[in-house]
């Protein structure tokens, strides 16, 4: 399954996708975008919504030799693999794996190798893939024997009845051969076959659309040959009856895909706050908050105004009841650090600027009270999830403190963000005619 996080290659909505799944009466549904994770919280709370078990995973790209040698001659090929998470294990050994595949094996693509995939195999699923796997490459060439010696490596990593040979029948001929080749290694080996769909697109009609997204992503036209381009429209979400039909000659391969569904229980935690700790002097880290802001008023205000002080408690109050007072803390310090090393800072921006206990404790340059901004837009225990804190540091050195909050909490405490651009219409309408 290739959704729209699968960039310029699937042409899968999530929304769209998990509606039409829905109608199609499936209880299931995976995430298996190439290289990436991007689109499994979007993708797992929408199946959720429809009632739809979300099965978390990725189609990764296996090195042909080692992830860290990137030798043109020898590594520009790669070979396709999905992983399925079994559980929480599962999902924090393929968000290594997948993190890794882009920070050393990231060569065109990223990869993974068979040394981090058997570090990593725990509470995985692996399925062999498409006519790009390894077992597949292998019985397209006539290595038997390879194909054979593959298989059995993954079955021995993974674990008896977490590998499958996988079989895709697209009404492509190097598919019946492969499919071929791999049932007779599934009958030698004893390594179960499963069927699967190769999905870039939701309904057989949006071929033309994919067709279109990899020509804007490769800078061809529609009309040229081009390498990603499929040969058919058979490449999407397809009925159980069409796929019962497309595997009449192994119905083993049908009944596996539910029974690797079931062994997918694999959920997301919202709603709960992870912070690191924050040492300060006394135990109590409200009372220090407290302290901290009202010191902040009084280097502001000399004797703080009633009204300021009443303010000011109730927010504390607020962010106590939510359980933020270490994060008010964190911000604070690592602003702090920024302004005695010369960082440029900016005044604050967003919500955030109608918290008072922001403003004294030098997180925000501006006075809520004076500027009759609210404390609730910002915080209010009618919100679930953390406050949002906007902050502009000077892009030449914000590095500088990335690196302080690293040091102080450790680099597994601390992660960095992407955001994603979306073609607009005046934008897609321009690439398509292009």
């Amino acid at each position: 399954m290739h959704t729209e996080y699968s960039l310029l290659d699937g042409a899968c909505r999530i929304k769209d996708l998990v509606d039409f799944a829905s109608e199609q009466g499936m209880k299931s549904l995976a995430i298996t975008d190439h290289g990436v994770m991007f689109g499994a919280v979007e993708f797992y709370k929408k199946a959720k919504e429809k009632g739809i078990k979300p099965i978390i995973g990725c189609e990764v790209y296996v090195a042909p030799r080692s992830r860290f040698q990137k030798n043109h001659a020898l590594d520009s090929e790669r070979s396709h693999l999905i992983l399925l998470c079994k559980n929480e294990t599962g999902y924090k050994n393929l968000i290594k794996l997948v993190s890794s595949a882009w920070t050393d094996g990231f060569y065109t693509k990223p990869r993974v190798d068979h040394e981090i995939l058997a570090e990593h195999s725990e509470g995985l699923i692996a399925l062999s893939g498409c006519l790009f796997g390894e077992v597949a490459k292998s019985i397209l060439a006539r290595d038997f024997e390879g194909a054979e010696k593959t298989a059995l490596w993954y079955k021995e990593t993974f674990g008896d009845g977490n590998y499958y040979l996988e079989m895709q029948n697209h009404d492509m001929v190097e598919e019946r051969e492969v499919i071929n080749g791999i049932i007779k290694i599934s009958r030698k080996l004893n390594i179960p076959v499963v069927a699967t769909n190769d999905v870039h697109y939701c309904k057989k009609e949006d071929a033309d659309v994919q067709k279109v997204l990899i020509a804007i992503g490769t800078n061809k036209t529609v009309n040229e040959e081009n390498d990603l381009s499929f040969e058919n429209d058979e490449f999407y979400l397809k009925s159980e009856e069409e796929m019962r039909e497309a595997f009449s000659f192994c119905e083993e391969a049908i009944t596996n895909t539910e029974i690797i569904a079931e062994k997918c229980n694999f959920d997301f935690e919202f709603g709960v706050s992870k912070l690191p700790h924050f040492d300060v002097p006394e135990s109590d880290h409200a009372l220090y908050l407290k302290n901290q802001c009202l010191d902040g008023l009084k280097r502001l205000f000399g004797t703080i105004p009633k009204e300021y002080e009443e303010r000011l408690l109730y927010e504390l109050s607020v962010i106590h009841e939510m359980g933020f007072d270490d994060y008010f803390l964190i911000v604070a310090d690592f602003i702090s650090f920024a302004v005695k090393n010369g960082i440029p800072v900016g005044p604050g921006r967003g919500s955030a600027a109608g918290s008072l206990a922001a403003f004294a404790l030098g997180i925000t340059g501006i006075d809520p009270i004076k500027n009759k901004l609210l404390f609730e837009r910002f915080l209010n225990p009618e919100r679930v999830s953390m406050p949002d804190i906007d902050i502009d540091f000077c892009y030449e050195r914000r590095g500088e403190v990335i690196d302080y909050v690293i040091k102080k909490y450790g680099v597994n405490k601390v992660a960095q963000i992407v955001t994603f651009g979306t073609l607009q219409a005046k934008a897609a309408i321009r690439d398509v005619a292009r």
